[in-house]
């Protein structure tokens, strides 16, 4: 573990829709540090989709303060929260938002293009990631050349070839089955041991499981929040990184 990279303090969002106003987070705080794998658990409504998309800089807080790597970034403007969410954090989503006729390797680079990296240095760093998560030799496929479980590979890839400060994972083994659920995990452990911190959105125990502290919300606040004693070992369990 290592210094605070995350700090959300009385974070409340309300969602107005005609008369009705709808709290979908009060007064949240949380701490993450650099090198956490922290699940964010709870039933539909519970907060957690809402929470995930402020610390994406998706949405902002209706009040609170979120600071990112020690920036308060309640109040950017929309350009300069473009600028935090591509150089800051790398995102894996449960469909794997993957561009269907482009390479393994054009989808990684993307961040770098937006972030105007040189094509030279796009491709070196686009093949170290996808070494990185086992798909070396996929770098020419398309999306749909790929199984649901190399898909999600090379969205990990995408997601931590800018290093970015966080990983975050909405639900990113919702559309696998549970063999290939369990290879998913041995990347995410095997990147956080090499220094990610990564913050995942899961309603499946079994996969909190594997990350070494679960957050659970239940109507809009954090109602437990606990370590992992004994995270399980996904390669043990049969998954293969």
């Amino acid at each position: 573990m290592g210094k605070l990279i995350v700090r959300v303090e009385d974070v409340s969002k309300v969602y107005t829709m005609g008369e009705q106003r709808v709290e979908a987070l009060k007064a949240v705080s949380l701490e993450v540090e650099t090198g956490d794998f922290v699940a964010i658990m709870g039933a539909s409504g519970s907060g957690k989709s809402t929470f995930m998309n402020i610390l994406g800089c998706l949405d902002t807080p209706t009040s609170g303060t979120y600071w990112l790597q020690g920036e308060n970034v309640r109040g950017l403007l929309k350009r300069d929260l473009a600028a935090v969410r591509n150089r800051k954090i790398g995102f894996v989503f449960q469909g794997f938002n993957l561009l269907a006729r482009t390479t393994a390797l054009e989808n990684v680079e993307l961040p770098l293009i937006y972030a105007k990296v040189p094509a030279a240095a796009r491709k070196e760093k686009s093949l170290a990631a996808l070494a990185l998560v086992g798909l070396a030799d996929r770098a020419g496929h398309t999306g749909n050349q790929l199984s649901g479980g190399q898909q999600q590979r090379v969205a990990i890839a995408r997601a931590l070839v800018n290093d970015p400060a966080i990983i975050l994972a909405d639900e990113p083994t919702g559309n696998l089955d549970s063999v290939t659920s369990v290879e998913i995990m041995s990347i995410f452990q095997k990147l956080n041991s090499r220094g990610s911190t990564i913050i995942m959105v899961t309603h499946e125990p079994e996969i909190a499981a594997f990350t070494k502290r679960n957050v659970v919300f239940r109507d809009g606040q954090i109602l437990s929040d606990t370590l992992v004693s004994d995270p399980l070992d996904a390669e043990q369990a049969g998954g293969r990184s």
